[in-house]
């Protein structure tokens, strides 16, 4: 199978070669020609040919930098013309490819004369886009405000600004054979590891496929393991998370056309940590975490909790409950596993409702929907207002996720904790949670361990893991990014503590 794999990529890579060969600027310009948004014309005293596609290139810099030369001088080379137009960057070539990728990227083409083989060619990008806005899915109530856009150039600009450090490097590669996407890699040179780096780098640069539109394609492209339901890389629409994690050590992902920028290697304690938890006094962002982590199980286990106990462990209910239990499911004619079912169903039915209708109209449908459906279920019989009450608190805590993917995750890890409650009571509960626990011990971001620093044990990555420890107590990197330069800071120096007066 993989020899096989090999050949065609190597059939479909010596295809792209022999097209490049064959193609002229003739050719080229033919196909152009197809489209309503290219331009070619004469311009100047000697009738110099003007392609462009109008749609990607300024018009503004043709008009007043690029035709006024044209009509004012004579020239017999394009070396000659090269020196007298006021722009930067020109550049003259013959190579087709070359005047297909530029052109297709807002370069204005000049020749001499018609099929002449030499080209110069004139950046003249003009770019849409819409400003820096606050964020929608990471929204902190402390903090900058300021999210990701669509563009690469200005998503660096956002994180340079932050990060004004001349080891602050970006490589980049462009993915997709069709779409020719802008893909960065940042990080920090010297203190991220060269193996990481290598790694993303290779990843990416194997990539096969024909279009890139998100970052998200990037995301189930160079996972590890691309089948898991736990997502590998963390998703970030925040400048100053971005450049948090790349401080310390880790790597970042800029897709052109993406608002929101990929991070690893990752673990999975980083999917319950919010922007706000560093906000704030290290105190209260512990406790707060903490009620993120009990909300998770809490939602994970709640209700497959419920169908085993009342399928197969009625003695672990207390006396006083069972009495409130019996008497709210006297009138329910299914069996616990059928009852949480149907209701899971309709919380999952009201979830995507409101998220794609619009803003306005997904909320009303989510609290009116919510409250009408759950009353009329428990006064028709179909499931009890104890269960009502569990599942409502569950679908809650779901939402106490910072992380929109992990979100999804738990939606869909619940169902089969029920088939195994149902199945075999605790013990399926507790075997199928043995089984996402070896999976997680197993998981991998770009061959790091995603378990840790639970799994492999480290003791120093933990006190930023479950709670968070006081800044002045995080001397040192994570260990699971392997950082080349693992000292943030000189602890010595923390507890000299000295007021001015002194």
């Amino acid at each position: 199978m993989w020899k096989w794999k090999r050949k065609r990529v190597q059939e479909e890579k010596q295809d792209e070669l022999n097209a490049k060969a064959e193609e002229t600027l003739e050719t080229l310009f033919k196909t152009l020609k197809k489209s309503d948004d290219f331009k070619s014309y004469q311009a100047g005293v000697s009738g110099y040919i003007v392609s462009y596609v109008g749609t990607l290139s300024e018009p503004k810099l043709l008009n007043h930098s690029v035709l006024p030369v044209l009509k004012q001088h004579t020239v017999y080379t394009l070396d000659d013309l090269k020196n007298l137009l006021p722009v930067e960057d020109l550049q003259i070539t013959d190579d087709p490819s070359l005047v297909r990728q530029k052109m297709m990227t807002g370069h204005i083409a000049i020749q001499l004369k018609e099929n002449d083989p030499g080209v110069l060619l004139i950046p003249a990008v003009t770019v849409e886009g819409r400003k820096v806005s606050i964020p929608e899915v990471e929204f902190s109530v402390v903090g900058p405000k300021e999210a990701f856009v669509e563009s690469i150039d200005k998503n660096m600009n956002l994180m340079r600004k932050r990060l004004t450090l001349p080891q602050f490097t970006m490589k980049e590669v462009t993915v997709g054979k069709i779409t020719k996407t802008r893909v960065g890699v940042v990080y920090i040179d010297g203190i991220a590891d060269p193996d990481n780096v290598n790694t993303v780098l290779q990843r990416l640069q194997d990539i096969e496929y024909d279009q890139i539109i998100d970052s998200s394609f990037i995301t189930q492209m160079i996972a590890d393991n691309s089948t898991s339901p736990f997502p590998q890389l963390l998703d970030t629409e925040r400048p100053d998370r971005a450049v948090e994690v790349i401080v310390e050590g880790k790597i970042a992902i800029i897709v052109d056309g993406s608002p929101h920028v990929l991070t690893c290697p990752t673990t999975v304690v980083e999917f319950f940590s919010s922007s706000d938890d560093y906000f704030l006094p290290w105190p209260l962002a512990s406790v707060f975490r903490l009620i993120r982590l009990f909300a998770v199980f809490f939602s994970v286990l709640s209700t497959s909790l419920y169908v085993a106990i009342l399928t197969y462990h009625h003695e672990m209910i207390p006396e006083e409950l069972m009495s409130t239990i019996v008497s709210s499911r006297a009138d329910i004619p299914f069996p616990p596993i059928l009852e949480v079912i149907i209701l899971e169903l309709t919380i999952e039915l009201l979830r995507e409702a409101g998220a794609r209708l619009p803003t306005k109209i997904g909320q009303t449908i989510g609290i009116v929907g919510g409250i009408v459906i759950g009353t009329a279920a428990v006064d028709a019989g179909l499931t009890s207002n104890v269960l009502l009450i569990i599942v409502a608190l569950a679908a809650l805590a779901s939402f106490t996720t910072p992380v929109y993917q992990i979100g999804n995750t738990i939606r869909l890890i619940r169902f089969p904790f029920l088939l195994g409650a149902q199945m075999w009571g605790l013990i399926g509960v507790s075997m199928v949670m043995a089984f996402y626990i070896g999976h997680l011990i197993k998981l991998k971001s770009i061959g790091r361990p995603f378990f840790a620093p639970i799994y492999p044990l480290r003791f120093r990555d933990l006190r930023d893991a479950f709670i968070r420890l006081p800044f002045n107590k995080q001397s040192e990197r994570p260990m699971q990014t392997r950082p080349v330069d693992a000292v943030r800071f000189n602890i010595k120096r923390t507890s000299e503590k000295r007021d001015v007066d002194e």
